[in-house]
């Protein structure tokens, strides 16, 4: 059995957790490291996004994956992140969030945490840095995002234990990371995800990727992760990348 043990790197500041455990795994980092940062000055997040990581006020971590799966299942890793942060949450917080394609933690339809896998390429072969990023304070986020975004403390209302999400998401990330490698392992990282998320069928969406718009409602998903969604006009479309946005039912 694929066997995932976390061995953690822990730094007062770095411009990104994930470029750093990119320049690691690059030096022939083993699997399992973890670069964890109390602020970040230049964080990413999907589509090339700057993500905000003010010192202390969220949990940054990145993780050096070094997947043994068909490639056609490495869009998986964030699928497998999100149902391991998911449960982490509900185990160290007592808090049910709701996870939004492909990945997105939302509470109160709020974003807690995004998650950001790259692929790259080393001497011991391709490897995946998954990053992960949770809000324990409102500090983690501008106030013109109050609206889009929410902390784990006004989830939780109490103070975050940043200690015990991090203990608790790395047992949850060995659990989830050897349930892909298993037997139809990636068909039940993705059962695990819809039954977690309410975008995975019958969610009226709205997804923006670049000058192109497609509304419609989710029909499930595609073996790699990719989001079916159903139009007016077009029937089926199969969706990899773009942002998704819920709409009320008319």
């Amino acid at each position: 059995m694929k066997r995932l043990e976390p061995k953690i790197l822990h730094y007062e500041s770095l411009p990104s957790t994930n470029t750093e455990a990119a320049r690691l795994a690059l030096q022939g980092a083993d699997e399992g490291l973890s670069v964890i940062a109390d602020e970040q000055t230049a964080g990413r997040g999907r589509l090339q996004r700057n993500w905000v990581s003010p010192k202390g006020a969220g949990l940054y971590l990145s993780i050096v994956l070094r997947p043994e799966i068909p490639l056609i299942y490495w869009p998986l890793l964030t699928f497998m992140a999100a149902v391991a942060v998911h449960d982490a949450l509900g185990k160290s917080c007592g808090l049910q969030t709701d996870i939004k394609w492909p990945n997105d933690i939302l509470s109160s339809e709020r974003k807690l945490c995004g998650i950001l896998a790259e692929a790259i390429e080393t001497d011991e072969g391709r490897a995946a840095v998954t990053g992960i990023g949770i809000n324990l304070t409102a500090a983690a986020f501008p106030d013109e995002l109050a609206a889009a975004a929410i902390s784990l403390e006004e989830a939780t209302k109490r103070k975050a234990d940043r200690d015990l999400v991090l203990t608790v998401l790395l047992e949850a990330l060995v659990n989830r990371y050897a349930l892909l490698h298993e037997p139809e392992g990636p068909a039940r990282i993705l059962a695990a995800w819809k039954e977690r998320s309410s975008y995975g069928d019958g969610k009226r969406v709205r997804i923006v990727n670049g000058e192109e718009v497609v509304q419609g409602v989710t029909r499930g998903v595609e073996d790699d992760g990719a989001l079916r969604v159903e139009t007016e006009t077009e029937g089926i479309r199969i969706i990899r990348a773009g942002d998704v946005a819920s709409l009320r039912s008319s």
